[in-house]
């Protein structure tokens, strides 16, 4: 390095060298040397020490001066602090490391200089020109550029203590010729001369002797002696492990390099001070050195959080214990599967995060988590068992939940695991060459966790729509058990008439099966997993009856109609059998094309769980059907394909079909397929129709309606405008899904596939015939839609207006509403002033109104808002009858199914405007709800209670009489008299329930009790939905939902609704009738998780979930809790170590309630108000929890905090995720970064606080304890500065460890804070 220098400066160093060269010949006494070497330079007032005068007695010595005297003189500037040592040390490794084969003599002085000052950490942090010292060591070795430091003082304390033990340790090495075998070659810092140093003067002097080749061997050994060192001193092994925090690459490639040496090294293996497995276990040590010392920090935190792991809890199975600690899990699940709204993002991401951030908060083992996972699937399953009947399944949503969401997200987990784990083989000094990577602990687990579930027998019990599947899962393992040896046919040709009557297989047998297709575990799982009732000499050994199936298929059989039943009928087992049907779907005959479709919408897509995701795919990719090479023409080539498109989107309309599709996070990608169906064939005039092998008749119309009207499935638009209208802050929590945001998520998907390593695992298990078209789409690309949009949210806003007479648009709104009421028979009567013409019943006239009518269907859905306004202002006025309205709305849907569409957008924004007179349901104009409105009401009122809800002001009917909206009572005539088909009434119901629900009482007890007059089997369902409307228009009411949801997983009640709490009594059996006489009770979770889409005010619910879970805390403190001999602390507390223990784990499962609560109602930006807003408001406002607690006041401030602190933990990992990587790290590091201020400004004193003391340091110290544990990426993402300010508060209390941790973790730009830290300490 060329230090500059002014003139002035230049003979001052020219006397200083002058005075060291006569001092060096006169052999004077180098403390003399020093003393006067000092004296000068404090003359000339120069400041001591000098990184100037370290430059120049490092050059001196180099190597024209390598003689004893000079290296004493520089020993004795060193003493006496005239130089900088960790200056000269950084001067002296680039000088003389690279040349110590030449001069093994320097090499040996510049080690001992080591052991004399690399330690004396305290006086360089504490001396004066700290900051310039630092930044000449980086200049001199390039720490920022080498380290990635942005600042150069910032964390080089710490750069350089790695740096020394990095150049050793390459040294040593290359000293034995093992720095050739190490991952990475591209040295650092040079370990060998310079080729214009080889014939430097020492050379010559230094001759290859004997004596010399000892040297340099004990040279080897006493470096790595000195590695060994600076692992073991608490000092520098605490530094060390901040850049084993903070510099992971660098930290990897010592780590490996280090390994290499212990291998490998005979040095080691001389060295009287230090062994290989010593040197081992230093290293190991190292690692968690900073962390271990963390979780002491404060014992009594400690010993509290500790309480509550898995493990103390492990023998206990029912109540709130170890299956609690996985309730967030169940509450997802359940909630997933809700089907009240469509998903725009995969099941399977947010799973596997929410399944990380457990058992992170938890601190569990992965067999543990993984077992919780199994479990609380397995309880989703069992909840539908027996389920009441209604319009909505969802048995097949919750198998594909658990055999491929659940299955898909520990395949996740796993790969994840391993992929790390390949690369530290691939860098491994021992990896040869080798493919296969021997199974990460995570897969172990898996296993292990697999083979404990065979104790939960109570869960395994399939449903009975899936009992001979199960069957013929063990079937399978137990043949592969005996060593028989069959193909697909044999188990396709097995009825369960063949097997023994012992034969049962169980839910577990279709997991290990899932598991097996995907990976996950190899045939070996049979062996355990084959214990069923029965023996294998029961099993047939020859079938003689071949029925055709799969396996006939992939023979080369053609498809006749028995084999596409069959097809249909059962689940393909590989992706190869699916692949073989979409190659007959793309190059079959148009016969076998629409054969291939309705196979792949069979039971391929419903219940082939573990190719389901291909399946849907597939499906995706047919609906674009490429352009023929032999097209031509100006027709669309999607027109050619309509019975083949038409028989796709019948296929994948079902309930559960779109639920899967939405689990799997496809929903995006095929609203982009539906969309140019939707605006080919609505723009096209019916005048083509073509017949399907079944006979039915197609149209234009008919295309276009199924494709429209799943799209509009898609998104949120059963939605009432009331509920778009609450206001900006509950549009913030709760995504208001549209056209284009499913847009912009579909080109958001395909735009970064394949970018991050989970893309890679997850193209793995793709087909690889599947080819996806990435470009972007955008609403633009399909005018007539988003021109329909734009008319469907100007008809939300406002009332119609721009009908002109004499425009196309009004002529089509006459022709339809002559078709809408050609069946009535009377003379013309305008409905509206601008209608021209009457009615006209004649034959000509329905023939021509037809005619008119050949449009397309873009047309028709533009004039329908017109002909609904005129049909419902002429029934108001009474030229039109309600039944003659509810018939002619009737007509129009049956003409053109997609009108639905409008009716539910139209009659929805006027029943919001509220300028329409009630309608009279007495059973003469309108239907009549009097026979069982009562019932209902009564009904409602009883599930209400039974849940824990007393809302008084629900007044019965009486002898007043019912009404609805005009509107409304339209609407609900025409569902309780259209006959449509499920895919279209899907579209209506759940529009039609939200609107009910947003009425005044008892607008929805009406409908109710009409629905049930026409579906009586749907009757609990219809009394439980209309229940609802309560928590729509009763806060009240939600917040007593809210503490019965706590109070019954917590068990502290003596309600029928709950037990001994835990998850059983929060979700209990699901939703069904499992009482004669009327509906059981229903639990109060699964109560929630229907309603809480119903809440008009969302905001207001993190509020009162603090609240009640600072109740529940005092309750857990007070009542029911066993207790021992008490104890006092420190600080004052008794308490007993069992009773806290328990109250500790009632506590966490409590905060996760809460969380989880908080999460599912208003997402990710629900949580960050509760973080930024809601908690600070809590600790400034005065609180009088602890005197209400009694004789444990003391310990409910104190649980309180504690509480709070798992609250906050959870609810931004159940958010945000843990890993560094995240789709909201943005946003995450936003809200971490403000809420960490507020903590510091109130440990600065800045901020008054109202709380309770215990409560606010049981927060500060639980928050910052279990961020550091289980989020420490949230940290990197914080400005260091508040880092700092945060830390220096927690000092303030004595916290000394938890401080350190805290920086440790802060990432790069902390690590100088810690090491300063660590040196002042003294550790």
């Amino acid at each position: 390095m060329v230090v500059s220098v002014n003139p002035n400066e230049n003979s001052l160093w020219n006397t200083v060298l002058e005075m060291t060269k006569a001092a060096q010949e006169k052999n004077s006494d180098p403390l003399f040397w020093a003393v006067q070497l000092a004296s000068t330079l404090n003359s000339a007032g120069v400041s001591l020490p000098s990184t100037h005068l370290a430059h120049l007695l490092v050059s001196h010595i180099c190597w024209d001066n390598h003689v004893p005297i000079a290296w004493k003189f520089l020993d004795k500037a060193l003493t006496v602090r005239v130089v900088p040592p960790f200056l000269v040390l950084a001067i002296l490794s680039s000088r003389v490391i690279p040349n110590r084969h030449l001069h093994p003599a320097a090499y040996r002085l510049y080690m001992e200089l080591i052991k004399q000052h690399a330690f004396s950490f305290l006086s360089l942090v504490n001396g004066p020109n700290y900051s310039k010292i630092m930044k000449s060591i980086d200049e001199v070795l390039h720490l920022s550029q080498i380290f990635g430091l942005k600042v150069c003082e910032s964390g080089t304390l710490v750069a350089y203590v790695f740096s020394v033990v990095l150049q050793l340790l390459d040294a040593s090495l290359d000293d034995e010729r093992l720095l050739e075998l190490s991952p990475e070659n591209n040295f650092r810092w040079s370990t060998k001369p310079q080729d214009m140093e080889i014939d430097g003067l020492g050379s010559f002097n230094e001759k290859r002797t004997e004596h010399h080749e000892r040297l340099c061997k004990a040279n080897t050994v006493m470096a790595i002696e000195l590695i060994g060192e600076f692992l073991r001193n608490k000092v520098t092994s605490k530094i060390l492990c901040l850049a084993c925090q903070n510099i992971r690459s660098l930290w990897g490639s010592f780590v490996q390099r280090l390994k290499l040496l212990i291998m490998k090294s005979t040095a080691l293996r001389n060295s009287k001070h230090v062994t290989p497995e010593a040197l081992l276990q230093l290293i190991s040590d190292t690692q968690r050195v900073l962390f271990s010392e963390c979780k002491t920090t404060s014992k009594e935190v400690h010993a509290i959080m500790a309480s509550s792991s898995l493990i103390s809890s492990a023998g206990q199975s029912n109540g709130t214990t170890q299956s609690s600690l996985w309730l967030p899990i169940d509450l997802f699940l359940e909630d997933a599967i809700n089907g009240s709204q469509v998903a725009a993002y995969s099941s399977i991401e947010i799973l596997t995060g929410l399944v990380k951030a457990l058992q992170a908060v938890n601190g569990t083992s992965w067999l543990d988590t993984f077992l919780g996972l199994w479990i609380a699937a397995l309880r989703l399953v069992q909840r539908e068992r027996d389920p009441s009947e209604g319009p909505v399944p969802r048995l097949d949503s919750c198998l594909s939940m658990l055999l491929s969401i659940t299955t898909l997200a520990v395949a996740e987990i796993i790969e994840e695991d391993e992929s790390e784990l390949i690369g530290e083989t691939e860098e491994s000094p021992n990896n040869h060459g080798q493919e296969k990577h021997a199974p990460g602990q995570r897969r172990k687990d898996l296993v292990a966790s697999l083979q404990l579930l065979g104790d939960y027998e109570s869960l395994l019990t399939p449903p009975q729509s899936v009992c001979s599947i199960a069957n013929q899962a063990a079937v399978k393992a137990i043949m592969f058990v005996s060593g028989l040896t069959v193909g697909n046919g044999y188990y396709e040709s097995v009825s369960m008439n063949d097997l023994a009557i012992n034969y049962s297989g169980n839910m577990r047998h279709l997991i290990v099966e899932s598991c097996i297709a995907r990976n996950l575990l190899d045939t070996s799982a049979y062996m355990w997993s084959a214990n069923v009732k029965g023996c294998s000499n029961q099993i047939p050994r020859n079938v003689t009856t071949q029925t055709p199936g799969w396996s006939s298929l992939m023979k080369g059989s053609p498809l006749t109609p028995s084999l596409i039943n069959a097809l249909i009928a059962t689940p393909a087992s590989s992706l190869a059998e699916i692949e073989r049907v979409y190659e007959i779907a793309v190059n079959g005959l148009d016969d076998e094309k629409i054969s291939a479709a309705m196979i792949l919408c069979g039971a391929s897509l419903v219940r082939g769980w573990s190719i389901q995701e291909n399946t849907i795919l597939l499906i995706i990719k047919l609906l674009s059907p490429a352009v023929p090479a032999d097209h031509s023409g100006i027709e669309n080539h999607l027109i050619g394909c309509a019975p083949f498109l038409y028989v796709l989107l019948v296929g994948i309309s079902s309930v559960d079909c779109v639920q899967i599709l939405a689990l799997h996070g496809l929903v995006p990608l095929l609203a982009g397929a539906l969309m140019p169906i939707c605006e080919v064939f609505g723009s096209t005039v019916p005048s083509v129709s073509w017949t399907l092998p079944t006979g039915e008749e197609l149209s234009s119309h008919v295309v276009f309606s199924n494709a429209f009207t799943l799209l509009l499935r898609l998104w949120r638009f059963d939605h009432p405008s009331v509920e778009q209208a609450i206001g900006d802050m509950g549009a913030s929590v709760r995504s208001q899904l549209s056209p284009e945001y499913l847009l912009l998520v579909r080109n958001s998907m395909l735009a970064s596939f394949g970018k991050s390593p989970k893309d890679q695992f997850k193209a793995k298990r793709f087909s690889k015939i599947l080819t996806m078209s990435l470009g972007p789409i955008f609403l633009d690309s399909f005018p007539k839609l988003k021109f329909w949009y734009q008319q469907h949210q100007e008809c939300i806003a406002s009332t119609l207006s721009g009908l002109e007479h004499g425009t196309p648009v009004h002529q089509l709104v006459d022709a339809l509403l002559n078709m809408m009421l050609r069946k009535i028979n009377r003379s013309g009567t305008p409905l509206t002033p601008t209608t021209s013409a009457g009615t006209n019943s004649s034959g000509s006239g329905v023939e021509e109104v037809l005619v008119r009518l050949r449009l397309p269907a873009w047309d028709i859905l533009e004039a329908t808002p017109f002909v609904l306004d005129a049909a419902l202002t002429a029934c108001a006025h009474g030229r039109l009858s309600p039944r003659e309205l509810a018939t002619g709305l009737k007509e129009l849907a049956d003409f053109l199914p997609a009108t639905l569409a409008t009716i539910v957008s139209y009659f929805s924004a006027e029943v919001t405007r509220g300028i329409w007179k009630p309608a009279f349901m007495n059973g003469t104009d309108w239907p009549s709800p009097a026979a069982n409105l009562s019932s209902v009401e009564q009904q409602i009122k009883k599930i209400l209670a039974a849940t824990g809800v007393d809302v008084p002001s629900l007044a019965s009917g009486g002898s007043s009489p019912a009404t609805l909206p005009l509107p409304l009572a339209a609407l609900v005539s025409l569902t309780i008299t259209y006959k449509a088909s499920e895919r279209f009434l899907v579209l209506v119901a759940p529009a039609l329930s939200s609107l009910a629900i947003s009425c005044p009482w008892p607008c929805m007890p009406i409908i109710a009790s009409l629905w049930a007059q026409k579906a009586k089997r749907w009757s609990d369902f219809l009394v439980f939905s209309a229940s609802r409307t309560v928590f729509h228009h009763s806060s009240d009411a939600v917040v007593q939902l809210l503490r019965s949801c706590f109070t019954s997983t917590l068990g502290l009640n003596s309600s029928n609704v709950c037990s001994n709490g835990g998850v059983g009594a929060l979700l209990g059996h699901g939703f069904g009738s499992h009482y004669s006489g009327g509906i059981s009770p229903v639990a109060p979770g699964i109560f929630y998780l229907r309603v809480h889409q119903s809440i008009r005010d969302v905001l207001f619910m993190k509020d009162e979930i603090v609240s009640l879970l600072m109740l529940s805390v005092r309750d857990i403190a007070s009542g029911g809790l066993p207790r021992e001999k008490l104890k006092k602390t420190k600080n004052g507390l008794r308490y007993g170590q069992v009773s806290l223990s328990a109250a500790m784990m009632r506590v966490k499962i409590a905060a996760s309630l809460g969380a989880s609560l908080v999460w599912m109602s208003g997402g990710s930006s629900l949580v960050q108000s509760l973080i930024t807003e809601t908690l600070p408001s809590w600790f400034i406002s005065v609180h009088g929890l602890e005197q209400q607690g009694g004789e444990c006041g003391g310990m409910v401030a104190m649980l309180g905090g504690y509480a709070l602190a798992y609250f906050a933990v959870f609810s931004g990992s159940f958010a945000w995720g843990v890993e560094a990587e995240s789709q909201h790290s943005k946003r995450r590091s936003m809200v971490i970064r403000a809420h960490l201020g507020f903590l510091a400004s109130a440990l600065d004193g800045k901020i008054s606080l109202g709380c309770d003391g215990a409560t606010w340091r049981a927060y500060v110290s639980g928050f910052v304890n279990l961020m550091i544990g289980c989020t420490p990426t949230w940290m990197q993402e914080v400005n260091v500065d508040v880092l700092k300010r945060l830390s220096h508060g927690l000092r303030q209390w004595k916290e000394e460890e938890l401080a350190l941790a805290l920086l440790g973790i802060g990432g790069v730009g902390a690590m100088g804070a810690a090491a300063e830290l660590i040196v002042g300490r003294g550790i």
